[in-house]
């Protein structure tokens, strides 16, 4: 047993370091202990939720390698990009709350004098290889480095598009504090974030940082970056509330009615970053369409229209087997169909939403036709419980 225990220990030497680590010691006591950790893996809320594609693998490589769908799948040309400077961030929002969307899930949301950075993925690919996996398809607008101070990092979970290995080594230089679900620290730990820099919040707990209380509420989804996916670790939607304003990041989820519970609890939201990309019927469970991320942030808003929705997880990383345009195309509809205000900035463009939105579809000429008009929303049913897979999606790291 000693020689096969070395030589697990020698595999896992030899893993890519953006693998991260597993918890172990007082980190695992504590998920352990979690209400949420049940049989041996973290649960999500309302029953299990499919992680792997539904139906046959070989009807699923048949759509995502299709020759004439894959055109689809990217901009035509370069993504108009707003190169942002320093001088857009340096002078205080007018408002007290300014949101810029990097791409993706990345967003630098500055709050009640408080800089809050989301899911920073500056990185090429998402991915453990540099050579391998989704590549970006626009620049980032900005150098991390030129972002300037950022008081607190926000992890949703432990994806490669959402937890990025270059990007977390890049911040682990700074002071700043990283407030992730429980398990996630042991991945930063390993790349350099000292422990006394981190925040590990269990569901419905919460961190006071500065002014700021950040608490990490459900999301349906799942995690895992190795070659053993041991759900040991926790994936979250947050809730970041200021002396004024509140937002809400939901990170990769799908609908469920739990969202309801979060905006009574913790709403309503001056701002909510929805997920509504990457989504396929191969899926259903575990990320969110146009329809239903604005059904989640109408039930975060208590029912009605409020706020302001920007649509996240879209346009950067080609994961799923939509058109690229498709995301920003159909939210735009269903906020048009719903009386909802939503924002649409290029890539790295700061905006404050109790000031003038972009909202100019600049996707449009990137595009390639839909294969469709916008379905408006048919009503949801709950989410049915299915079994839990083993394996992440390949495109969703």
């Amino acid at each position: 047993m000693t020689g096969f225990r070395s030589l697990g220990s020698v595999l896992r030497a030899l893993e890519p370091a953006g693998f991260g680590a597993e918890p172990s010691g007082e980190r695992l006591a504590r998920i352990h202990a979690s209400p949420h950790f049940v049989n041996g893996v973290f649960q999500n809320p309302g029953g299990h939720a499919r992680t792997r594609p539904s139906g046959s693998m070989l009807e699923f490589a048949k759509v995502f390698f299709a020759k004439d769908e894959r055109p689809r799948r990217s901009p035509r040309g370069s993504v108009p990009v707003h190169s942002t400077t320093l001088a857009d961030l340096a002078r205080p929002p007018a408002t007290g709350l300014r949101i810029t969307w990097m791409g993706h899930s990345s967003v630098l949301a500055e709050i009640d004098g408080h800089r809050v950075l989301f899911d920073p993925v500056w990185g090429e690919r998402c991915s453990p290889f540099s050579f391998a996996g989704p590549k970006r398809l626009h620049r980032v607008p900005v150098p991390l480095a030129a972002l300037g101070p950022v008081d607190v990092v926000v992890i949703s979970h432990d994806h490669y598009d959402h937890l990025d290995l270059p990007s977390i080594k890049a911040l682990a230089g700074t002071d700043t504090v990283f407030a992730v679900p429980l398990g996630v620290g042991a991945h930063l730990e390993r790349w350099g974030v000292s422990p006394d820099r981190l925040r590990e919040l269990d569901w419905h707990e919460s961190a006071r940082i500065g002014g700021l209380t950040l608490t990490a509420t459900p999301a349906r989804h799942f995690c895992g970056r190795g070659l053993r996916n041991t759900q040991h670790t926790l994936w979250a939607s947050w809730s970041v509330a200021g002396a004024e304003h509140r937002i809400f990041h939901s990170g990769d989820t799908g609908y469920f009615e739990g969202f309801k519970d979060i905006g009574a609890e913790h709403g309503p939201f001056d701002t909510t970053m929805i997920q509504i990309g990457a989504y396929s019927d191969f899926w259903p469970d575990i990320h969110m369409t146009p329809e239903e991320g604005m059904r989640a942030h109408l039930d975060l808003q208590g029912g009605r229209p409020h706020g302001v929705l920007l649509p996240i997880h879209w346009a950067t990383f080609n994961l799923a087997t939509h058109a690229w345009a498709e995301p920003g195309e159909w939210t735009r509809d269903a906020a048009d169909e719903a009386g909802q205000a939503a924002a649409f900035p290029r890539p790295g463009e700061p905006f404050e939403p109790a000031g003038l939105l972009p909202v100019q579809p600049w996707w449009r000429s990137l595009s390639a036709p839909l294969p469709h008009p916008w379905r408006r929303p048919e009503p949801l049913a709950a989410p049915e419980e299915s079994p839990r897979g083993d394996l992440d999606l390949a495109g969703d790291r």
